[in-house]
């Protein structure tokens, strides 16, 4: 009886140590592998037509060793760009970011709606533009223009583009270098017009 007791207790005491060491577990290797960025990017109130297909990609990490997290998502719209980008941009300012207004901000003129935002210790891009209708062949060889027919598929909607970071990984937080001449100090290695041991030496009488 004894010893089937302390084999109970045994039992007992090898289960209470798996559960409360699995579900510290679970939730620990939940947390890692999914980014609650991408939980407030889905509770955006966005119309069903402003996302109908929705493509996330991460990079880097979220300890910022060596590099830091970059989330990216691409979505389809069914409607065209200055509607899609009104209503992303209504959802962001009710979700709490705000319009960051960056000389950076695109870094190079693009087309379609490019905007940044901010929110805590994030930066958000936001871009809306023209889908790509026709892909570019595989070989390189320019693709044979077909005759125009009308019972072909139309090109509609639009492609948002959405690139979450850290505040901190994001260059254009910080202070710009500036471009005045005037600030650019002295120059180390002046340059004299009248150098004295340019004269040769007087030669010995």
């Amino acid at each position: 009886m004894r010893e089937r007791r302390r084999l109970r207790l045994g039992i007992l005491a090898l289960v209470s140590v798996v559960l409360l060491g699995a579900v510290p577990l679970f939730f620990g290797l939940r947390a890692l592998s999914h980014d609650p960025v991408f939980d407030t990017l889905d509770g955006l109130r966005v119309p069903a037509w402003a996302a109908v297909t929705t493509v996330d990609n991460v990079s880097g990490n979220r300890w910022c060793f060596r590099e830091c997290r970059l989330r990216e998502r691409t979505v389809e719209s069914q409607r065209a760009p200055k509607e899609t980008a009104r209503a992303y941009e209504q959802a962001l300012a009710g979700d709490g970011w705000r319009r960051w207004k960056n000389s950076r901000c695109p870094e190079r003129p693009v087309e379609g709606s490019f905007t940044c935002w901010r929110r805590d210790e994030l930066t958000l891009e936001l871009w809306v533009r023209e889908p790509v209708c026709t892909p570019p062949p595989i070989d390189g060889s320019p693709a044979p223009s077909p005759a125009p027919s009308p019972a072909a598929e139309k090109c509609t909607g639009s492609l948002v583009s959405v690139k979450v970071r850290n505040a901190i990984d994001d260059e254009r937080t910080g202070p710009q270098p500036t471009k005045d001449p005037s600030l650019t100090g002295v120059d180390p290695f002046p340059t004299f017009a009248d150098d004295p041991l340019d004269e040769s030496a007087p030669s010995p009488s």
